[in-house]
């Protein structure tokens, strides 16, 4: 029998204590699936310096989508130079 290490229990407890929500929608899924994509894409390593203000602001931001936030900084520069970044309207 294989035996899990501690994020692999984490994440059978938090299933088993129904945790886990369904993405509910095509479109959504979707998303996750092209930031995955994206991500699996990646061939190229920078280092990058952000104030730890930013940093968290985009780690909190990221947490609220559910990805991980290089993957959402990676997000962010993709939708920038391909011209698909837009100002909010807030």
């Amino acid at each position: 029998m294989n035996k899990l290490n501690n994020d692999e229990k984490d994440l059978l407890a938090s299933f088993e204590n129904d945790e886990w929500e369904s993405v509910g929608n095509v479109t959504r899924l979707q998303q996750i699936q092209s930031y995955a994509k994206a991500n699996l894409a990646k061939d190229k390593r920078i280092t990058l310096r952000l104030s730890s203000l930013d940093l968290e602001a985009i780690q909190t931001k990221a947490i609220e989508e559910g990805i991980p936030y290089q993957t959402l900084i990676s997000s962010i520069l993709h939708k920038f130079v391909t011209g698909r970044l837009v100002e909010s309207q807030d």
